[in-house]
């Protein structure tokens, strides 16, 4: 069974960058396609990004507009989701989520 935890949540200022970490674990992570998503306060939980276990596929949701990057260290069974020149909008729980299974989410929050 896959189990995940994200990390590198923080209070954050507008225009601030910052990565966020995904550990996994119960399954070689070269195995396994994951993404990154997000849930606002009173919102859907909406996608982020896509990667597939080779790292050759990624797709991003149209609002990340070149400010985010996925990436993955299948080595070390890690994903990571770094956040440049974030704004209120991304304020969220960020969620990573592969072989059907969810982290608990970490929390962006930003400031102006």
């Amino acid at each position: 069974q896959v189990q995940l935890e994200e990390s590198g949540g923080d209070l954050v200022q507008i225009g601030s960058s910052l990565r966020l970490s995904c550990t996994v674990s119960g399954r070689n992570f070269d195995t396994l396609d994951a993404s990154w998503y997000r849930q606002a306060a009173g919102k859907e939980r909406e996608f982020v990004a896509f990667m597939d276990r080779t790292g050759d596929v990624i797709h991003y949701a149209d609002f990340v507009e070149g400010r985010f990057t996925i990436s993955r260290d299948n080595a070390k069974n890690m994903m990571y989701l770094q956040l440049n020149n974030v704004g209120p909008e991304d304020m969220a729980v960020y969620l990573c989520h592969a072989a059907g299974a969810w982290g608990p989410g970490t929390q962006v929050t930003v400031s102006s």
